[in-house]
């Protein structure tokens, strides 16, 4: 085929998607606004919950009375070192709960690049501290409840470093397409542990009660989900990178439906944790 035959499919496809639905470019803008939508609202419903349950406790002076009972390890008396690591792995959730997500907005992007930046430093510092506490957290001070269960949240903490180093690197030199390249994925590991929980309490719904997990979170769901919670986030997002670059609307509607199971996922995630996990404590 030639080039000049190229560029006549292309044109065909694209009159065809005009008069029949909606251009695939277009559908692919919506999907990617809808996520964002999604997970704004599961993130500052996550937020208040962290607020309720620990920030409240810890900035009225008694931590002790933070709601631990469903963590692994909480609130120790005596433990001052495990107690402030564990505030400073808690507390920063709120920030970047609320604030990480205002990144990915091209408008804030565009007209407040200032206010990008300074939140964009404050999400990856925050980010970066939240992964070595919880390193910290999971193998020294032994909050884990196994040792292979703890795997697949470990190589995200550890994947956190990497991304948070290579966004901020390529911001420093204004290499802007790569820095938004890694900092998507940045946003993306810094809320594993948030997506962990979506996908879990998603799978608990389609089947009504556990399905290959056990109490110690090592099960092959418990495993699976542990490392789908961020690579296929990440994945979804470099199909989107890749749909971003085609002129064929037939590749950027089959993007669309990886788009799609995204957001299918998401939103069935944070319903499930809301109402079952989040809303209930927020409420009690």
């Amino acid at each position: 085929m030639d080039h000049t035959s190229e560029h006549v499919i292309t044109a065909t496809e694209k009159s065809y998607f005009r008069r029949n639905i909606i251009h695939p470019h277009l559908m692919l803008n919506y999907l990617t606004k809808s996520w964002v939508f999604v997970a704004l609202l599961g993130q500052w419903i996550f937020a208040l919950y962290i607020f309720i349950s620990f920030g409240i406790p810890a900035l009225s002076g008694s931590p002790s009375s933070a709601d631990t009972s469903r963590m692994i390890q909480g609130y120790v008396n005596g433990d001052e070192l495990g107690n402030g690591i564990l505030m400073m792995h808690l507390l920063p959730a709120i920030l970047l709960s609320l604030g990480g997500i205002f990144q990915l907005l091209p408008y804030l992007r565009k007209h407040y690049p200032a206010f990008h930046r300074w939140n964009g430093r404050m999400f990856l510092t925050l980010g970066l501290l939240g992964a070595l506490t919880g390193l910290y957290l999971t193998w020294v001070r032994g909050s884990r409840l196994s040792d292979v269960g703890s795997i697949g949240l470990t190589i995200n903490g550890l994947l956190i470093m990497v991304a948070v180093t290579l966004a901020w690197k390529f911001a420093i030199k204004k290499q802007y397409q790569q820095h938004m390249r890694w900092a998507i994925h940045a946003f993306i590991l810094i809320n594993g542990v948030w997506t962990f929980r979506l996908y879990l309490m998603a799978w608990f719904m389609l089947n009504q009660g556990a399905n290959g997990n056990t109490a110690t979170i090592d099960g092959p769901a418990d495993i699976t989900l542990s490392f789908a919670s961020y690579l296929l986030p990440m994945l979804i997002a470099e199909v989107y990178f890749w749909a971003k670059r085609q002129k064929s609307v037939y590749r950027v509607a089959i993007a669309n439906l990886f788009m799609l199971l995204g957001l299918l996922i998401t939103t069935l995630g944070v319903v499930a944790a809301t109402l079952f996990m989040w809303w209930p404590r927020i409420i009690a």
